[in-house]
């Protein structure tokens, strides 16, 4: 199992450990609500430092994120980010991911940790453009300081005025004394806060002048149970549960970072779904009665036939209530829609509801 630069500062916070990703990584510490709440209400600090980054860079770099991710890289303006997704040859996904243009012909880009060697193959396999690719995934760190308090808490850190970078853009700036971080407007959790990269060895003094910077506005370490719980709760989409190889953009709601505008991988196949419609949809739901709706859990009509299955559930902090997202089949996916949950051979019944939760 690898670790990341922090795994030693987790332990000795009496954090949970659990294999992840290939990582050890921290599942909690204070405990999943509490550390869900201080999200969404103060600041958490996360290290997500087991995720992938790649510099693809040269004057082909663009010519190649063209093609093989779904989102336009020519909206693209230096300092600005897009949400996107790599596309298999069959109309599934490989992974989704963040590209962010440094400047003209340099690009950075953030994989899941899961696929770091498996989306490095798959666009090494479509470089016929020269672009230089470079695997920093070893070699670099990730905390992300999210909440309604994290710009307060981290603009002491910095002289980079943070309210001057809008959502989903970024600038290279000095944290805490350490040069060339890459601090972005980005976030898993839905309640604002920065992401911000640097070389390991920058790690643990980060991470502690980032606790010590929010001691007053009530930081707290989180781990990644809050940082699912969280996720869901706003709907976002979790590679490897909503999002896989056999599930295309269409189907998951990622229309809106496919773009017909230019030509990709798989294409034609989104654009005939996009056209003709799909026979399953990813859809938000909630449960109607008691009961925590897991990954995998079949979803029924009234009548008891499977029409599709739980892809992610909680019992969510904020509503009380059980929820989730699920696959489920035409024409059941339509908002407002009656469906079933199998929770312990029990049907529990369940609406389709427009994301977020929260």
């Amino acid at each position: 199992m690898k670790k990341t630069a922090l795994y030693d500062k987790h332990v000795s916070l009496g954090a949970k450990i659990v294999p992840f990703a290939g990582f050890e990584m921290p599942v909690q510490y204070s405990g999943v609500t509490e550390e869900h709440f201080a999200v969404r209400e103060k600041a958490g600090l996360f290290d997500v430092s087991h995720m992938g980054q790649f510099f693809i860079e040269g004057p082909g770099s663009k010519d190649l994120l063209q093609l093989v991710t779904t989102n336009n890289v020519n909206a693209l303006e230096n300092g600005k980010a897009q949400y996107s997704c790599l596309p298999n040859e069959n109309g599934g996904i490989v992974d989704d991911l963040i590209v962010y243009k440094i400047e003209d012909d340099k690009y950075f880009v953030v994989v899941n940790a899961s696929n770091i060697d498996k989306d490095w193959n798959h666009i090494s396999k479509y470089n016929t453009f020269g672009a230089t690719m470079t695997n920093a995934s070893d070699d670099m760190s990730l905390l992300a300081v999210q909440g309604p308090k994290a710009t307060e808490i981290l603009q002491k850190l910095t002289e980079v005025s943070l309210t001057e970078i809008p959502y989903y853009h970024f600038t290279l700036g000095s944290v805490a004394g350490v040069n060339d971080v890459i601090i972005s407007n980005t976030g898993y959790t839905g309640s604002g806060g920065f992401e911000i990269y640097f070389k390991n060895e920058s790690a643990e003094k980060l991470w502690d002048e980032i606790i010590k910077a929010g001691e007053t506005e009530g930081i707290v370490p989180c781990g990644l149970a809050s940082r699912d719980t969280l996720r869901l709760e706003k709907g976002f989409c979790l590679y490897g549960n909503d999002i896989d190889d056999t599930t295309s953009p269409i189907e998951a709601g990622l229309g809106w970072i496919t773009k017909f505008d230019k030509d990709f991988v798989s294409k034609d196949t989104f654009a005939k779904q996009k056209e003709e419609g799909v026979g399953r949809k990813l859809v938000a739901f909630e449960l109607l009665d008691k009961g925590v709706p897991r990954h995998d859990y079949p979803v029924v009509d009234a009548e008891g036939n499977i029409i599709g299955k739980v892809t992610s559930g909680t019992q969510s902090p904020m509503k009380k209530i059980g929820l989730g997202l699920a696959y489920v089949d035409k024409p059941h996916f339509k908002l407002g829609s009656e469906i079933f949950i199998q929770v312990r051979n029990k049907n529990i019944p369940a609406k389709v509801v427009k994301a977020p939760f929260v």
